[in-house]
This record gives structure tokens, C-alpha cells and sequence, in this order.
């Protein structure tokens, strides 16, 4: 295939978390510099970046005041530049993190348009008539709360979709659209490899903003419906894939909230004129509460029937046409070891994070490692609300017990414990020296106290880790083109198991035979593998044939 990336695997960096170089408690780009050789023994071929633009850090770096500039808690331009340089001099590549759907209201252009109506930036940001009281629709923030600010010098509303500190830019002005273009090219000239674009299918809002549905039990209405994939999307992709991607050797992933295998068709079209794969979350909702208002705070686990007949639609519906990305992981989501596995050993641990890293680099697709999935860290398991720092997570626990009482205080902590995005920005556990190697001094975000024991100087020195199995899974992507190009196939009856996972991929000249058991009990099936089989990956030792034992994954290759 053509296309670089389709092979390439993909290790996302959040920088406040990776690696703090000057202890000020905070991950840098220095920090980042010195962890590169780390990223390329582990085999990772490109590395995704969140945000570190200049940035007020209200949605820690999500709202962004200058996009041509570094925000100084991460360094300086230079860093940056020194980053490029070393990352491109050994093979990797970098993909910026694009906020373009919001700015922060510290961004030059709110400034402006948020000093009169007949301001010329006016235009850049979406306002409406309305009042505190009387806002111009339904909509809620995807943050908890009201999506519209009242402001009272102006006597208008703005949109935000997240927190009001981040209002939506309007995307229906061409003069927007022509700056966050030109924006793009000043990063690629500079040398960026691509961007994730966040949140990029909400751009389009519906013509005249209407209400969207509210539930019975809630103040505001999601938006989500009537937001994502509106009616321009598309035009406005082609449009930014015209004047900005094309012929360029750039990979793009959009995150699409909401997306349908039939909308991720025309987003990842195999022809290229949009985006080289998306996002999609459907596989990520599937231990959500039944109850909307809710939403992800649940205690709920995923059963292996739904997650593998999620996975098993998007493999085959995209197969083909468009490109699927791979993850368990992001700075937004639980770590997969806690969520899809079994943590509550060492040896579960490690058999399970084996066992799911298997089951997602064995798919067709662009694989995303998380920052520190590949050494199988967990979820920090807080215990108390002053513990956690997202925004999204304080705004949740108002709202669902203080406010509306949907919940009792024990159990919205459990629910964070299991959801909150704090799981995943704890900081990345490098050894068991002082705050997991990542700073000498008081972190921003709480250590998971468990890094004496998770941590990569360990990893390293077990060739048994789970780091040196996703270094195999990344070899074997990089050395098997069937895993790359193969069709994906469930084996016949598989999908009404509930223990056992089994599918194949298959090229015109190999078949792939992967079988991952999803449960900590021992089981037995027979698949008739043919005699001449080779068994390329596994996390036992040894094969005992058609017994699957706790959490055991085993690939065969004929």
C-alpha cells in the first residue's frame, strides 16, 4: 500500500505527564528529547503530540490562546525545533495535536471579537441574542452545564461546546477557514509529519442552531446529535485537504465523537481527499450507565459478545474502502489494563494487558499505544475528590451529587476511579526512584503509588514485560504484510462466545489464526489448526493446543 502510515504504529505523548526535565513538576519538551531512543526501542514509528501550544491550561492545553507559539511550562520554539530534529534523525515522526473546533477566550482573536459587535473578528466565534436566563438553545457543554456564556458588555451569547473558557470558532467564515489553513502550512513547513484533529466533525453546526432532544432528567440538552457531522463537514475537509494535505507526505487522524461506519467511510475514503482514518468511540461506550444523563460514570464492564461484535462491524465494514485507527488508550480514557483486563494481580495484570494488546494489533488498521499502556499501567484508583484535577471530572461530580443527587458520594468516586479522565495523566512511571522518575519535585498530577512496581526501568530488565510483547506486535506489523492488508474474519460461531475470541486475517498468500481468551478461567475449543502452524506470538510459554488457559493470547501464522 501506498499510503506510509497504514504499517506505522502510532505512541501518543501527553506532555504534562511524560517527563519532566527541569522539576518544575510538570512534563516539557526536554523531557520528551530525552525519552526519544526509549520510543524508538520500543519500534513506535510515529509520535503524536497533545496539544503544547500556549495555552491559559483551563482544559490542559485543549484551549489554546496562540497556535504559533510554545506554551513556556513546555519550553521554548527552539525545544520544539530540537525536538523535530532528533525525532526525524532516528526514523520518527511527529503528528501535532489540532484544536480547531474552539479557541481559548484568551486567544487574540476572542479578545477581539468579544470587544463589540462591530469588531471584525465578531464573526470568528459563534453569538446569538439571549440572556443568562434565556440562552439561544437547549444545548449543555459536553463539560456539564449550560453550552452558551451570557456577556454582559455585549449583551450576547457565545457558543461552548466545552468549558466556557473555550468558545466554538464559526467555521461558516471563510476568513477563519483561511487562518486555521494557513496555521496547518506554517507547521508543515516548519516539518510536522501530520495532526490529530480534535473534535473536527463538531465544526459544522446545523443551520439555525436548533434545540436538540433533552432528556426528562436533565438541565441542558447533548448537543452531540445535531453537531457532529454536520452539513458541511465534508465540503470544509475537502476544502482543508485542497489547500493544505495534499501532496504532502502527512498523516491525519479525526477525532469523530459520533460517527457512523458509513460517515467514516467518506471521512477515511481510501481516495484520499480527507482525512487518513478517525476516531471513533463506539467501542469506548460500551460499559457506559443506560442512563444518559450519566453517561460514562457507570461501574459497568464490557462484555466480550459486545466488544467484539463492535470491533468485528467496523473491521469489516471499512475493509477495503476506508482505514480503521486502532486503541484502547487515550489522555480521555481509563487505561485499558482496568478496564478491559484484569487488574487486580500482578500476573492478571500482565496476562491480560498481553492479551488486549494482541487482540488490537492483530486488526486491520493504524495501531495508537497510550503513554505507558506498552508497560501495562493501571488506573490510579484515587480515593477522595481532592485527588483529581480534570476539569470534566470535578464538573461531573458537581452536577451528578451536589446538584441533582443522581448518585451518593461513594459511588460517583468509584465511577471516577473507573472513568475519569486523571487515570490516564498520571505521570508515566520510568523507575522506582523518587515520583516514578518523572520529577524530583511535587508532581501537577498525583503518582500512581503502584510505580514502584509498574515501571519501565522493570520492564526493561524482564524479557518477559509486557513492553517487549508490544515491541514483537510492532516487529511483526512492520515484517507481515497481512497484517496490514489482510481481510479480518470472525471463525465460524465465534460471535455467540462469550469467553473466547477468534478470528483470522487473511492475505493471498498467509492466514493469520488469532485466539485470545477474554476471561481468567481455563477453557477449551477446538479450532483445528493445521498441523504445519506456527505459533508467532503468545503470552505463555508454552502451547497447550485447544486449552486456552486465563487471559491467554496465541497468534498462528500459515
Amino acid at each position: 500500500m501506498a499510503e506510509w502510515w497504514r504499517n506505522a504504529v502510532i505512541y501518543q505523548i501527553y506532555p504534562a505527564s511524560f517527563q519532566d526535565s527541569n522539576n518544575d513538576g510538570v512534563g516539557d519538551i526536554p523531557g520528551i528529547i530525552s525519552r526519544l531512543e526509549y520510543l524508538k526501542k520500543l519500534g513506535v514509528d510515529i509520535i503524536w503530540l497533545s496539544p503544547v501550544y500556549k495555552s491559559p491550561q483551563v482544559d490542559n492545553g485543549y484551549d489554546i490562546s496562540d497556535y504559533r507559539d510554545i506554551n513556556p511550562t513546555f519550553g521554548t520554539m527552539a525545544d520544539f525545533d530540537a525536538l523535530l530534529e532528533k525525532a526525524h534523525a532516528l526514523g520518527l515522526k511527529i503528528m501535532m495535536d489540532l484544536v480547531v473546533n474552539h479557541t481559548s477566550d484568551q486567544h487574540a482573536w476572542f479578545k477581539a471579537s468579544a470587544s463589540g459587535k462591530d469588531n471584525p473578528y465578531r464573526d470568528y466565534y459563534i453569538w446569538r441574542d439571549g440572556t443568562q436566563e434565556q440562552p439561544p438553545n437547549n444545548w449543555g457543554s459536553f463539560f456539564m452545564g449550560p453550552g452558551w456564556q451570557y456577556d454582559s458588555s455585549t449583551e450576547q451569547c457565545y457558543l461552548h461546546l466545552f468549558a466556557k473558557e473555550q468558545p466554538d470558532l464559526n467555521w461558516e467564515n471563510p476568513a477563519v477557514r483561511a487562518d486555521v489553513y494557513d496555521m496547518m502550512n506554517w507547521w508543515l513547513d516548519k516539518g510536522v509529519d501530520g495532526f490529530r484533529m480534535d473534535v473536527i466533525n463538531y465544526i459544522s453546526k446545523p443551520d439555525g442552531l436548533p434545540d436538540a432532544v433533552r432528556s426528562p432528567d436533565a438541565s441542558y440538552a447533548n448537543p452531540e446529535p445535531l453537531v457532529a457531522n454536520g452539513p458541511k463537514i465534508h465540503s470544509w475537509l475537502q476544502e482543508m485537504n485542497h489547500e493544505v494535505l495534499r501532496n504532502r507526505r502527512v498523516v491525519t487522524v479525526g477525532e469523530t465523537p459520533g460517527v457512523t461506519t458509513e460517515e467514516a467511510e467518506r471521512y477515511a475514503s481510501l481516495k484520499g481527499n480527507e482525512l487518513s482514518m478517525v476516531f471513533q468511540f463506539e467501542h469506548m461506550a460500551l460499559d457506559t450507565s443506560p442512563n444518559p444523563v450519566l453517561g460514562r460514570w457507570a461501574e459497568r464492564k464490557a462484555s466480550l459478545r459486545d466488544l467484539r461484535a463492535n470491533l468485528s462491524k467496523w473491521q469489516t465494514a471499512l475493509h477495503g474502502k476506508a482505514w480503521n485507527s486502532l486503541y484502547w488508550n487515550n489522555h480521555d480514557q481509563p487505561r485499558v489494563v482496568s478496564r478491559f483486563g484484569d487488574d487486580s494481580s500482578e500476573t492478571t495484570r500482565v496476562l491480560s494487558a498481553k492479551m488486549l494488546a494482541t487482540l488490537l494489533h492483530m486488526q486491520q488498521g493504524t495501531p495508537f499505544i497510550y503513554e505507558g499502556e506498552e508497560i501495562g499501567m493501571t488506573n490510579a484508583n484515587f480515593t477522595q475528590l481532592s485527588d483529581y484535577v480534570d476539569i470534566d471530572s470535578l464538573n461531573a461530580y458537581q452536577e451528578i451529587v451536589v446538584e441533582q443527587k443522581l448518585l451518593d458520594d461513594a459511588t460517583m468516586l468509584r465511577c471516577l476511579a473507573k472513568h475519569s479522565r486523571d487515570n490516564a495523566r498520571t505521570p508515566m512511571q520510568w523507575s522506582d526512584a523518587v515520583n516514578a522518575g518523572f520529577s524530583e519535585n511535587k508532581t501537577w498530577e498525583k503518582v500512581n503509588p503502584n510505580y514502584r512496581d509498574i515501571n519501565v526501568e522493570n520492564a526493561l530488565n524482564d524479557p518477559n514485560s509486557i513492553f517487549y510483547h508490544y515491541q514483537k506486535l510492532i516487529h511483526l506489523r512492520h515484517t507481515l504484510p497481512v497484517i496490514t492488508d489482510g481481510m479480518y474474519q470472525l471463525v465460524e460461531g465465534n460471535e455467540a462466545d462469550d469467553e473466547i475470541y477468534a478470528f483470522t486475517r487473511k492475505n493471498a498468500d498467509t492466514t493469520l489464526f488469532v485466539l485470545l481468551n477474554y476471561t481468567n478461567d481455563t477453557h477449551t475449543r477446538d479450532y483445528a489448526i493445521p498441523a504445519g502452524a506456527k505459533r508467532i506470538i503468545s503470552n505463555y510459554a508454552d502451547d497447550e493446543g485447544q486449552t486456552l488457559r486465563p487471559y491467554e493470547a496465541k497468534v498462528y501464522q500459515f
